[in-house]
């Protein structure tokens, strides 16, 4: 018994009420959640005891995985010692969480500006942005997701972006996808080469003097893991500065380890891309306790020095959130997690994934790094031509039945496990995966 509730009636008591809740991406009418009960490490289970292997990491925040204790421990000490407490104050734990995070940022950060999730880090970036520059428009590209508030969801490239289209002053461009290539390229060189010349051409129509910054995504995650070619970031970095333009790198879903490094920018060309504003959330906490924030270098926290910064959050700084923060940080480090990212991927994950690609003609391509990997599936491998939605539910589908947790977008499937994941259970993914592109491929 559970709170006078049979166990195995709690399952159906959570789906029940769960009628109640309005989902976010969803049509109401057609909802079909799983209910979770507990988990732990890369492991969730439902009710009746049913056990998931989860690759999606929920929504690629769960870096460190469930339930870590060393976590857990630190936001039951701050919840009894100082529960919550208002911006404006000091407080020990959202100063040792700043300090955290800058000690992984690039040289030249000096501040962090702490909000509650990516999307108002996203939005807050934009803001300082502007105000230091004195200038409006931001330039993003298609392919990719910032979130879900007014200025961040309109920076989104993809569908998400149309039934929201009521912040100004943003402009839409095409990034490198050498895949998908929209420049018509042939190498990764040439991709790189041309969709610079097209950013250039875009930032001279739109008025180089109008533009207050470019928003990028440090590698587009839910637009498919698009690791940008050698040389991408660098000359975008050069456009900016050839025209006072602020450069804004987006890691709330790459950080903190998901690509087997502390930060995605350390992972692309070389580290030698240093932006204006880094967003972050997800990972630096793996989502514990809602938190999110924006690292600022020198020259834009000075703009402040003696102006007031027109934005605020009543939790930007929560207690409970800065001390998951510095535990999760602590415990990255000292557990080599990231390192342990980095091996899995190099050694297990990537090598796995590209021999599933050659056995199975539906996975046109693999690409990422770390635990931050998508397969591109097709209909036609000559063609290119994606899956169709039926597709990829039938996929869905029969990893659920197989106890694998899959994170889907558009026509991929994205292997995204926490950053603990063993070779194990990358094993055990894998040999899930084989049997389920098996199966529906020979029912198409």
């Amino acid at each position: 018994m559970s709170g006078g509730v049979a166990v195995e009636d709690l399952g159906a008591e959570a789906l029940r009420l769960d009628k109640q809740v309005f989902h976010s991406w969803s049509a109401q009418a057609h909802l079909n959640p799983i209910a979770i009960a507990g988990g732990e490490g890369c492991w969730l289970w439902d009710h009746a005891g049913k056990r998931y292997l989860d690759f999606s990491s929920q929504l690629i925040n769960t870096n460190i995985g469930h339930s870590h204790p060393r976590v857990v421990a630190a936001i039951q000490e701050q919840a009894a010692t100082l529960a919550t407490i208002s911006p404006p104050t000091a407080n020990l734990a959202r100063g040792r969480a700043a300090q955290a995070i800058l000690r992984r940022a690039p040289e030249g950060f000096t501040k962090v500006f702490f909000t509650n999730a990516g999307a108002d880090a996203v939005e807050n970036a934009i803001r300082m942005a502007r105000l230091h520059t004195g200038r409006d428009k931001v330039l993003s590209t298609y392919r990719s997701y910032h979130g879900n508030t007014g200025a961040a969801v309109v920076a989104t490239g993809d569908w998400r972006r149309l039934p929201n289209e009521y912040a100004r002053g943003h402009v839409h461009f095409f990034g490198p996808f050498p895949y998908r290539s929209e420049f018509w390229s042939d190498s990764s060189e040439q991709e790189c080469e041309r969709a610079l010349h097209h950013l250039k051409r875009v930032i001279e129509v739109e008025g180089p003097g109008t533009i207050a910054a470019i928003l990028l995504e440090t590698i587009p995650g839910t637009a498919g893991v698009i690791v940008p070619p050698p040389g991408y970031l660098t000359g975008v970095r050069e456009l900016a500065d050839a025209h006072g333009i602020m450069l804004i790198l987006d890691e709330v879903m790459a950080g903190f380890g998901r690509t087997g490094h502390w930060l995605a920018l350390d992972a692309v060309d070389e580290g030698a891309v240093v932006p204006d504003l880094i967003a972050f959330a997800k990972g630096v906490n793996s989502g514990y306790v809602p938190a999110g924030g924006v690292m600022i270098t020198a020259p834009i926290a000075a703009t402040f020095d003696d102006r007031v910064f027109p934005g605020g959050l009543t939790y930007s700084g929560h207690p409970l959130a800065m001390a998951s923060i510095v535990a999760t940080l602590e415990a990255m480090e000292s557990e080599g997690i990231v390192e342990n990212a980095r091996q899995i991927g190099a050694d297990v994950l990537g090598p796995g994934l590209a021999e599933l690609a050659d056995k199975h003609p539906m996975i046109g391509e693999v690409r990422g790094l770390g635990v931050f990997w998508a397969l591109d599936l097709v209909s036609d491998p000559g063609t290119r031509a994606p899956v169709d939605a039926a597709t990829i539910g039938a996929i869905k589908a029969a990893c659920l039945a197989r106890g694998l947790l899959p994170f889907a977008a558009d026509n991929r499937i994205h292997v995204v496990p926490p950053c603990i994941v063993s070779d194990d259970e990358v094993a055990q993914a894998l040999e899930i995966y084989d049997e389920v592109f098996t199966e529906v491929e020979g029912t198409r």
